[in-house]
């Protein structure tokens, strides 16, 4: 593990909630469900990284222009979701990517003055061989792909290669599964150290009960993740899944209702009692 030098410092870390999709089943959610046909809902989130005057953005969302692209509406703006807390785009100048989906890298454009750390992994995925297949190709965009490259001829991308440290405080960690170089974030919180899943657990369930998600382009990458996610956290408790709509319920309400405060840790106990409520 990397070890962080200088001051040691928590980070506050806020999940922004900016659009939610009603109608789903449990099938969208996981393989081999016997439930499969049950209503299971998903929120997309973005995350904000706070440290006194320091700010790092995880993901971006996507905008209104491919929300009617894929019919999947948005409640807010990415960007103007921040504004409650004290942030707006022009402010954000580093933007951790988990991974090049459209709902985690659609709102790349919003935030013009960020350099984008992202796994070389997933750069060489989004724009290789693999994305001559539909069904692989299908969650990405090819003009948030073309954003990201053009971020990298103006000197604008960081590229990982599995661990690294991008603050005092916060690393990345490539997990893969879900898409080829899926990264996690690692938080030194007041809580301990959470792990943001992004998509390598959309919801409690699938890390918690071991139940892959249906969009995977290496299953054995994304069981093993799960252990991965738990090794990183503090406590299994403080992995933070991308999509559960939970997370609001479990956690401190933020300064909007949109926003919910992460790092205090869960206010509820999290059982595999609340997964099927």
């Amino acid at each position: 593990m990397l070890c962080a030098g200088g001051p040691m410092s928590d980070w506050e870390v806020y999940a922004v909630c900016y659009a939610d999709r009603v109608a789903r089943v449990r099938a969208d959610s996981f393989i081999f469900d016997d439930n499969h046909d049950a209503p299971h809902p998903m929120e997309y989130f973005v995350w904000l990284l706070r440290r006194g005057e320091e700010v790092i953005l995880v993901d971006t969302g996507y905008d209104d222009a491919e929300a009617q692209a894929r019919g999947r509406p948005i409640r807010l703006d990415p960007g103007a979701a921040l504004a409650p807390l004290g942030v707006t785009p022009e402010d954000v100048t580093q933007v951790i990517v988990t991974h090049l989906h459209y709902d985690h890298a659609g709102g790349l454009h919003l935030f013009p003055n960020a350099t984008l750390h992202l796994q070389a992994a997933e750069m060489a995925y989004a724009t290789g061989p693999c994305m001559c297949h539909d069904v692989l190709r299908m969650p990405f965009t090819a003009d948030h792909v073309c954003e990201a490259v053009r971020r990298l001829y103006a000197g604008k991308v960081i590229f990982h290669d599995g661990e690294a440290q991008v603050a005092e405080g916060v690393t990345v960690h490539c997990i893969g599964g879900h898409s080829r170089g899926l990264q996690a974030v690692r938080v030194r919180t007041q809580a301990g150290w959470m792990v943001l899943a992004s998509d390598a657990a959309h919801f409690y369930e699938n890390v918690w009960l071991h139940k892959p998600f249906p969009i995977v382009v290496d299953l054995q990458n994304m069981l093993d993740g799960f252990e991965t996610l738990k090794r990183l956290a503090s406590s299994r408790e403080l992995v933070v899944p991308g999509h559960d709509p939970l997370v609001r319920r479990l956690f401190p309400a933020g300064p909007a209702a949109h926003v919910t405060r992460l790092d205090p840790g869960p206010q509820e106990v999290i059982s595999p009692a609340l997964f099927t409520l």
